[in-house]
């Protein structure tokens, strides 16, 4: 089956270069009508101009495609309310959303700035829940969306010196999650993507092959199968090198140990049983599903 995006309208932020740009161009290869968004900052969010969006929408424009260029910062929720009914006054519609933009302000916590930390969550996390809120009336009214969220391995599993940027980039897991179980009934789907690939915010972070093998274009599979009409919903793909793996957060059955006294010792000395990966171990469709695994067998215990 291809890929086809024909009559679908995207909107890609971040896009003026690295993997955004590869997300807009391939998405407007298969057809779609992308506005191309980015505040043509620095890595670290500094600074700003509408050329590097542009310079995209040249390209697409250049090989047949339609695009539109916009340099909202995506932390100006008015900006981005403004972006997204750019998209609908010239197209009628906003059927995919990529949440690509993002910054770096690497240090390590002991040393960070407070106002960097901040600044990052403001950025990939606000900044993904303004891009989506502005999108979501839009998407509830045509009972169709797909949006993409940019998670990372550093949110997943950690990475030193990016305490901000892991806390923001799991948090667009939570907000995935939760956003998935609302839109379900809209027709609209929320997944994520976790990339490894080489752009202006990996350099100097790898040797110069590593670095080869990891170009942009090898990720945008994996967000053109999430941002597809036949896509999931509530997955996180994992891509880098044109390798791609699945991420999940699960729930191991555990141990019922009541309320006594002793419950701390027994839990301390049975921990193990606890963390246990295997038999029981399940991907919770919703948070529901920790306490009706609790409850379910405490009162197992008492019959």
């Amino acid at each position: 089956m291809f890929l086809d995006f024909h009559g679908r309208v995207a909107i890609v932020t971040g896009a003026g270069g690295g993997l955004g740009r590869q997300h807009a161009l391939a998405l407007a290869a298969r057809g779609a009508k992308v506005l191309v968004n980015d505040l043509g900052g620095a890595v670290d969010g500094s600074g700003g101009s509408v050329s590097a969006a542009q310079a995209v929408v040249d390209e697409i424009r250049a090989a047949g495609g339609e695009a539109l260029a916009n340099g909202a910062s995506v932390t100006d929720f008015a900006a981005v309310q403004a972006m997204v009914q750019q998209a609908m006054d010239a197209w009628g519609r906003v059927d995919i959303l990529v949440n690509n933009a993002g910054i770096l302000r690497d240090k390590s916590f002991a040393k960070m700035d407070m106002a960097d930390f901040a600044l990052v969550v403001q950025v990939h996390l606000m900044g993904a829940a303004h891009c989506c809120k502005a999108v979501w009336p839009h998407m509830q009214a045509q009972n169709y969306g797909r949006i993409v969220m940019t998670t990372s391995s550093t949110g997943l599993y950690g990475n030193f010196g990016q305490a901000n940027y892991g806390a923001a980039k799991l948090a667009q897991v939570g907000l995935m999650q939760t956003l998935a179980i609302e839109g379900a009934k809209y027709g609209i789907h929320v997944n994520a993507l976790a990339p490894t690939a080489a752009t202006r915010m990996t350099e100097g972070l790898m040797p110069e092959d590593v670095l080869a093998a990891l170009q942009p274009e090898a990720v945008v599979p994996a967000m053109l199968v999430l941002a597809h009409e036949s896509a999931p919903t509530r997955t996180i793909l994992c891509a880098g090198a044109g390798t791609f793996e699945a991420a999940h957060i699960t729930l191991t059955q555990g141990i019922h140990l009541g309320q006594g006294a002793d419950v701390p010792e027994q839990l301390a000395a049975r921990l193990a049983e606890v963390t246990a990966r295997g038999a029981g171990e399940q991907v919770p469709q919703s948070g529901a599903a920790q306490g009706t695994n609790e409850v379910a067998q405490a009162l197992a215990a008492h019959r």
